[in-house]
């Protein structure tokens, strides 16, 4: 059954990671039975060489189980999705559910084995899209974050192991405070993604808010045994440091960000962990860190025992565009005129593929730095160049002309041209924001956080959504000016969350929910503390006191009493320094839709693309996801926004899920047709896996829903029927 790749691998054109790490992490000892990692192995491919499902049976799947996950008795578990792409190991599926807590199940039956919940007290809910596992003899653990906290769990019993860190916890805040002149401690600090365990070094990234209040993005190093911090990285460099010339002088102390949220890769044999990171904060000006920002926006290589630098590339230089980098590289090894070169791939927002030499760095395709428009905000100061990539092309547009426009409907077209007139014309995917408008591409995908697949032939499997974006700034100076004659909570409103849920509170982005009618939901200590604590995108404000809380609590329930100068006063004083205020803000900042909220561009709106890194070449690229409305009209399928990945199979299969008609899907890697599909219980917002137990192989996937559609909230696994 496996002949064929373990020729592959006698061969050497599979990972360049040694053989060892392969087979025992990823194929558990090359038979593919485990799922062990996130992205299915360290190398983060999300390729299994099981072929039992094959084109020719697909259509034999059947539900083998479920497994319900969530908390029914907590309100927020309705306004959650699960996002989890699970391990197996040894026949038990680890994961989470929309609350946080960390389950283990067999993964042949779906039965529970045990559940851990973690202390809710001070708990922010916020996405988690996996788990670590590490196991040293019997001394067997999983990993995963809940809150600001990493908590290393007994994967056989499912409790806490009370010898790592703080009584099995360790908080994300550890070591970012080094050199700073303001407390961190009471930041948002979490992590929607797992790190990556190299050797017995765990290497940790982090979530932080994406406004003035950001904490840094430093990447960690702590002890996998002990908890103990061993080494932080500073993605945004202190003084002494090589980057630091980047930077205004004092920048490190007030800017946040430069994070790595969308996960790591390890290469065990090199000992070396890689990443992408995010743009510095605040999203969409950058007035005040003027520079190249580095180590924003880079791939990066790091000594996983050590911390120190290998190597760095820029992709975007000082982002003003929120151009991060969403998913983790991965590790492969492409030929070129008949030389192997083991890669490391980085797939971004903006739709580009970067395919660079594992240990230099160096772009594998050629890259040119060109010039860009440097015209925007009056205090803005862009960098005068960028990289371009000149092969593979990018998976995405980047750039938006009347021609572009939707052509689903004569009423949509007009409506869109009519909108897409008012706004300077695009000369550059890297036009800097500005107050009349700016239109975006690469906001919400390119690629997204679901991840993508590549074959041990170096054939990259992408989902990407093609999604335009309105943008418009505003100076604080304004905000401010308008805030004189306002209450104090509504000030505060203002100066405080604004910026994403619009000045009248309905939220101004599809992402981000209408504040209207909050008091239909909430009572006024649930919004106070839900300021303090955060939840999901929303970042924590703990620098803000009581009575600040309740005056925009009072606000958003329309009950104030007016307090101004004890309220203001006190305000004035906690923002002198910390939180950094960004001198422009967002004042509308949205999807560019027509008028009935598909997107403004031509179809399609979500791709499945594959492209050849051998030769940079694309060989397909078809719609993902279907609006059976519009095909009912005899309307082309157009794709639908796909947030999730794919996992692909030695049979040759591409499993994925991730669109809004809510199915999975599999196609045929050679045609990138579909040869099967099932309509599941909610969205499949998540990346799919698959693994192997008793002989029978298994695809399992979280339908959370979500994104628009209805809630979920199970895992729901298929297999081929035997009966």
């Amino acid at each position: 059954m496996y002949s064929k790749l373990l020729l592959v691998l006698t061969l050497g054109i599979g990972l360049s990671c040694n053989q060892s790490e392969w087979e025992k992490s990823a194929m558990n000892s090359g038979t593919g039975k485990d799922y062990p990692a996130y992205g299915g192995n360290k190398a983060n491919n999300r390729y299994s060489p099981l072929t039992q499902i094959t084109a020719a049976n697909v259509h034999d799947l059947q539900v083998a189980w479920t497994y319900f996950a969530k908390d029914t008795t907590r309100a927020a578990s309705r306004l959650r999705e699960i996002q989890c792409q699970p391990i197996v190991v040894d026949g038990v599926l680890y994961g989470t559910t929309a609350e946080l807590n960390l389950f283990a199940l067999n993964a042949a039956t779906g039965a529970e084995l045990w559940k851990f919940e973690p202390p809710q007290e001070g708990l922010r809910l916020h996405s988690n899209r996996g788990v670590m596992y590490w196991a040293e003899g019997e001394n067997k653990r999983i990993f995963y974050t809940a809150g600001s906290h990493l908590y290393a769990i007994d994967a056989a019993t499912g409790t806490v192991i009370s010898s790592f860190g703080e009584a099995g916890r360790v908080d994300l805040h550890e070591g970012l405070g080094q050199g700073l002149n303001h407390e961190v401690n009471n930041l948002t600090v979490i992590a929607t993604s797992p790190g990556v365990i190299c050797g017995n070094t765990l290497v940790m990234g982090s979530t932080v808010s994406e406004s003035g209040d950001a904490a840094p993005g430093h990447i960690r190093g702590f002890d996998v045994v002990s908890g103990k911090l061993k080494w932080v990285f500073h993605t945004i460099p202190q003084p002494g440091e090589p980057g630091y010339e980047t930077w205004p002088k004092d920048a490190y102390q007030k800017i946040g960000g430069a994070n790595c949220w969308g996960g790591m890769s390890a290469d065990e044999k090199r000992g070396v962990v890689y990443f992408g990171t995010g743009s510095p904060s605040s999203d969409f000006f950058g007035g005040d860190r003027e520079g190249q920002n580095l180590y924003a926006n880079c791939i990066l290589a790091l000594d996983a025992e050590t911390g120190k630098l290998k190597w760095h590339f820029q992709a975007i230089h000082h982002d003003l565009w929120d151009r991060d980098f969403p998913i983790p590289p991965n590790l492969a090894t492409i030929t070129q005129k008949g030389k192997k070169i083991d890669v490391v791939v980085q797939v971004g927002k903006d739709g580009f593929v970067y395919v660079l030499e594992r240990d230099s760095g160096k772009s594998v395709f050629p890259i040119e730095e060109k010039e860009v428009p440097i015209t925007g905000l009056p205090t803005e100061k862009p960098y005068p160049t960028q990289p371009h990539v000149l092969k593979p092309a990018p998976l995405s547009p980047q750039i938006m002309t009347e021609d572009d426009l939707t052509n689903i409907s004569p009423e949509a077209n007009e409506f869109v041209k009519k909108r897409f007139r008012e706004f300077p014309q695009m000369q550059s995917r890297f036009q800097p924001p500005t107050e009349e408008g700016t239109l975006l591409f690469g906001y919400s995908g390119g690629a997204e956080w679901g991840g993508n697949a590549i074959s041990p032939d170096g054939i990259l499997y992408q989902n990407v959504n093609h999604a335009p974006w309105e943008l418009r700034m505003m100076s604080r100076k304004t905000l401010e000016k308008n805030n004189a004659s306002l209450s104090p909570g509504n000030m505060l409103y203002n100066r405080n969350c604004a910026a994403c849920h619009g000045e009248d509170r309905t939220g101004k982005s599809t992402l981000i929910p209408s504040l209207v009618n909050i008091g239909k939901t909430r009572k006024a200590e649930e919004i106070a503390t839900l300021i303090q604590t955060g939840n999901g995108r929303m970042p924590a404000f703990p620098n803000l006191s009581e009575d600040n809380r309740k005056a925009i609590a009072d606000f958003l329930l329309n009950r104030e009493n007016f307090q101004p100068h004890e309220i203001l006063a006190e305000n004035e004083d906690q923002v002198a320094e910390f939180p950094y205020l960004p001198g422009y803000v967002i004042k509308y900042w949205d999807r560019f839709v027509d008028l009935n909220g598909y997107n403004a561009n031509k179809p399609p709106w979500g791709t499945l693309n594959a492209i050849d890194l051998n030769t940079g070449d694309y060989l397909w690229t078809v719609p993902l996801g279907e609006y059976p409305e519009l095909t009912e009209k005899g309307i082309p399928v157009t794709g639908t926004d796909t947030y999730g990945g794919p996992v692909v199979t030695g049979s040759e299969l591409i499993f994925i899920a991730s669109t809004k008609d809510e199915k999975i899907r599999a196609f045929d890697t050679q045609t990138g047709k579909v040869v099967w599909e099932y309509q599941l219980p909610a969205g499949g917002f998540a990346t799919p896996i698959t693994y192997e137990v008793d002989g029978r192989q298994y695809i399992v996937i979280a339908a959370g829903g979500g994104r628009g559609t209805k809630p979920g909230g199970w895992y729901v696994a298929f297999a081929l029927n035997y009966e």
